[in-house]
């Protein structure tokens, strides 16, 4: 494998990892292997914290192809957790808000889940990496300003119901979208089409484009194949 003439490589992103951490940790080990100070690596598709799953890492020249691989459709597995809100829509944040939950029922959840599918607009997080005149969204959220973001066009390809607690009141999605979609954002939709609240308590991404979870390698398989490659 030549790292400088540019390699594709799939992680399976750590909890509470970010993908800049994920890229950070590749390009110091491949330097430090390669015995150079500089080394062009780069992500193709931002995966938040508290998310774990595929992470496609680009190096060389292979760094061109980021835009193209970004503009792949996603598969995720989400766990939404029903009743509540948060103002990241996800464990970022305490809860805030809760709502009551006795009127959803399997029926209410199997009639709502599907309404979206195809086309969506979507607002992003206040908590997410849009830029707001030049600073990230979650820059200026976590300053406790209020951050109005814009409506974004999305597709959601499927959505379907892997599980539904009643009593948990725990929903967990397989969803497969395009670029831009926030889950996040996604979970608080569905609450409040369920006339209730929601958020997000666990997400994998399992596929991006033809790369799936299981052509993923973890940092300790990443070391060891550089070990082996580069002498």
């Amino acid at each position: 494998m030549d790292f400088v003439e540019g390699e594709i490589i799939a992680f399976d992103k750590p909890y509470r990892w970010t993908s800049f951490d994920v890229v950070g940790k590749a390009r110091w080990l491949l330097c430090k292997k390669l015995g150079v100070k500089k080394l062009k690596v780069g992500h193709s598709g931002t995966l938040d914290p508290l998310a774990t799953g595929v992470v496609v890492v680009c190096t060389g020249k292979k760094t061109k192809l980021i835009d193209q691989l970004q503009a792949h459709q996603k598969e995720y597995v989400a766990t939404l957790q029903l009743g509540a809100t948060t103002p990241s829509y996800d464990l970022e944040k305490e809860i805030d808000v809760t709502y009551p939950t006795a009127h959803i029922t399997r029926a209410l959840v199997e009639e709502v889940i599907p309404t979206f599918e195809g086309e969506q607009w979507q607002v992003p997080p206040m908590f997410s990496a849009v830029k707001v005149d030049g600073k990230r969204a979650y820059q200026l959220a976590r300053q406790g300003e209020e951050v109005q973001l814009k409506a974004k066009l999305l597709v959601i390809d499927e959505i379907e119901i892997l599980e539904f607690n009643d009593i948990t009141m725990q929903l967990t999605l397989r969803i497969v979208c395009s670029k831009g979609t926030y889950i996040r954002a996604l979970a608080r939709d569905i609450g409040q089409r369920l006339n209730s609240g929601a958020h997000l308590i666990a997400l994998r991404r399992t596929r991006v484009g033809e790369i799936s979870v299981q052509d993923c390698i973890t940092f300790e398989q990443f070391t060891n194949l550089i070990d082996n490659e580069i002498k």
